[in-house]
């Protein structure tokens, strides 16, 4: 497996501290697919909030069938998380 670095959550300082403090608010832990992009906030920022736009802002689509999207699409892709 290979291994990516990343910031421990204690580390945090600035725009990761923010982030990391809004992931623990909502879950009450940072998820993986979310600390894998610590070493690189503003890019982990600008994904966070691409995920915000498709699955909660304006679509055709409800939340349920957004959801169902992406679990099958992780199960295509071998993707456990």
């Amino acid at each position: 497996m290979p291994y990516i670095e990343q910031v421990p959550v204690a580390e945090a300082k600035g725009l990761l501290r923010k982030i990391f403090d809004e992931a623990l608010a909502r879950a009450g832990r940072v998820w993986h697919i979310v600390h894998v992009m610590s070493v690189n906030p503003r890019a982990m920022d600008t994904s966070m909030k691409f995920y915000a736009a498709l699955m909660f802002g304006s679509s055709p689509l409800s939340r349920v069938q957004r959801e169902v999207l992406a679990v099958v699409t992780s199960s295509a892709n071998d993707c456990f998380y």
